[in-house]
């Protein structure tokens, strides 16, 4: 063969390389990788599997092509031949956590400037444990879609996300019609978006208006309401509600017919209501017979409650400076005047309660962290802290690790792919050094992530995006 030969040869296999090298295998993600091989076995490990069921000693976890290949007692599986073993004594395994009410960007300054975390926020989640998630709400969907696309495509380290679609919300002086929201829907729908969320203005027929033009299209509604009151909602239809009682303004005394009142209004008289009273069991049956999931956010809710609230101390290796002492100086505010904490502390037990109540009168109960606010949480560790939360309000730490996997992949629609560990299944696996099951804090000691059978080191996620959140 001539030398022109030779090289139309060698040019040709480089393009046949190139084409047939996986995406997964970009050097973006690659270098976070720390297990892929064609078979994976996590051996001598607890596993808590995400139906609520106590956890099982000394198991072992076959990953194969991604999935769950088998998975039992370690002395009753064998493992093949030229498997990448991990002896996982001292550690426990639990499916990957499914977030739904996450986002794509961080509130700092207060409050008052939102900034897009994009390409942190999504590492953040996975060196978590959170391997699915629903941003629910955006403030930039083609920014969101991006964020997607780049993750699926493995150009990205991150979760499996679902698209919620912008903010569905009425602003003072806009009318805003049903052909406003058909048309604003059916070009979501377009984008890639698998629910709508609402917002607090709506108002009932503006709500219904919502509701059905998602259903039309095979899509869920959630929403953060305030004009509306939850058992309105119910009847409009409505799929999914956030934060639960706390934002539910049908209690109060002088709410207005499709107004938002004030907090500082509602709040003394939300501290008072039973949730054993017949007023709120009989919402919660409503809420029950309807299938209206509720999602816990305790994490968002318990940076209000000043003393009370500890800021994460890993925040500061991932915010910039001037967002963590944005973090400080709200805290040092928050602390000097107890006031508004007085209100936020009882509440948050109230709210604890309504969740238990829901739980135990056979609700569906979702969590996740809304790492928004003044900026006190962000993505990942506070849907660790949001897990905390959930056992300190009463559930077991197996119920709670149930809440924020089964369930939350239940309400998607992928309960026969990921939410619990079972032969078939995504291989989504959190590997956590201790055991949750007796401390829920352990949960925050995870050292690796398999997301679709593949290993992501949480370290060096976290690492990779050390003083980025909060940046503009």
């Amino acid at each position: 063969m001539t030398r022109q030969g030779h090289i139309a040869v060698a040019l040709l296999l480089i393009l046949f390389l190139s084409l047939a090298q996986p995406a997964c295998r970009k050097q973006t993600s690659i270098e976070f990788i720390i297990a892929s091989a064609p078979l994976i076995a996590l051996t001598h490990v607890r596993v808590i599997d995400g139906t609520g069921s106590p956890a099982k000693e000394d198991q072992t976890i076959l990953i194969e092509a991604g999935r769950i290949k088998a998975i039992g007692d370690a002395s009753g599986i064998v493992v093949p031949g030229g498997a990448k073993v991990f002896d996982l004594r001292d550690h426990t395994a639990i499916p990957g956590l499914v977030g739904m009410h996450e986002h794509l960007f961080y509130t700092t300054d207060a409050g008052k400037r939102d900034v897009s975390a994009t390409q942190t926020f999504p590492r953040l989640y996975l060196a978590a444990g959170v391997t699915t998630i629903r941003t629910a709400g955006t403030l930039n969907l083609d920014g969101d879609l991006s964020a997607k696309q780049s993750i699926d495509a493995g150009d990205e380290p991150g979760p499996k996300i679902y698209l919620s679609s912008p903010y569905i919300n009425r602003h003072e002086g806009e009318l805003l019609t049903a052909q406003k929201i058909n048309a604003a829907v059916d070009e979501w729908t377009a984008k890639g978006v698998s629910s709508l969320k609402v917002y607090t203005n709506i108002g009932r027929d503006e709500l219904a208006a919502a509701v059905a033009a998602g259903h039309r299209h095979g899509l869920k509604v959630t929403g953060h309401l305030c004009a509306v009151g939850f058992r309105e909602a119910v009847a409009a239809g409505i799929d999914n509600l956030e934060h639960g009682l706390l934002v539910d303004t049908e209690f109060y005394s002088g709410k207005q017919f499709g107004k938002c009142p004030e907090r500082k209004d509602v709040f003394p008289e939300l501290v008072r209501v039973d949730i054993k009273g017949p007023q709120v069991q009989q919402l919660i049956q409503e809420l029950v017979e309807r299938r209206v999931a509720v999602t816990s956010t305790l994490a968002i809710f318990e940076t209000y409650t000043g003393n009370q609230f500890e800021l994460d101390p890993r925040m500061q290796q991932v915010l910039t400076p001037q967002a963590y002492e944005s973090c400080l100086s709200q805290l040092q505010h928050d602390r000097s005047d107890s006031r508004w904490a007085e209100y936020w502390q009882p509440l948050l037990k109230k709210e604890m309660e309504f969740e238990r109540e829901f739980v135990r009168s056979g609700g569906l109960l979702l969590a996740g962290v809304d790492p928004t606010g003044w900026g006190g949480v962000v993505a990942g560790f506070g849907d660790q802290r949001q897990m905390e939360l959930l056992v300190q309000a009463g559930f077991s730490p197996e119920e709670a690790i149930k809440i924020y996997t089964a369930n939350g992949a239940q309400f998607l629609g992928g309960l026969e792919r990921i939410g619990t560990l079972a032969v078939g299944k995504q291989a989504d696996v959190v590997i956590i050094h201790g055991n949750p099951g007796a401390n829920i804090k352990d949960i925050r000691n995870v050292t690796m992530v398999f997301k679709d059978g593949v290993g992501y080191d949480s370290a060096k996620l976290i690492d990779s995006v050390r003083g980025q959140v909060g940046a503009q």
